[in-house]
């Protein structure tokens, strides 16, 4: 064989395996995107940001209708339904948006 010829062939193993590389590591990597999925509706900023928005509009609405302790028990209430909307929400999203 030619120096040429053996050349020749050496690119083109070269430019093969290089093809059969580039397919294998795009599918790799397509799969791996679509595994990680993260629910938007479920983080601690968000479940804290809705409890205390409920324990605050309960701990005003008892305070204007019982006083102190109607705010304390208001609050309570209120930090109970932001909890259980934060549930809601995050069980939405998941009913949604299946894996």
């Amino acid at each position: 064989m030619n120096r040429k010829s053996v050349r020749t062939w050496v690119c083109l193993l070269l430019a093969t395996c290089l093809v059969i590389l580039m397919f294998d590591i795009g599918g790799e990597a397509a799969q791996r995107r679509r595994r990680h999925h993260r629910n938007p509706e479920a983080g601690k900023g968000k479940a804290a940001k809705r409890i205390g928005i409920g324990a605050a509009i309960g701990g005003a609405a008892g305070g204007l209708i019982g006083g102190k302790k109607g705010a304390v028990i208001g609050a309570g209430a209120g930090a109970a339904g932001g909890g259980a909307y934060h549930v809601h929400k995050k069980r939405q999203y998941r009913r949604r948006h299946p894996r």
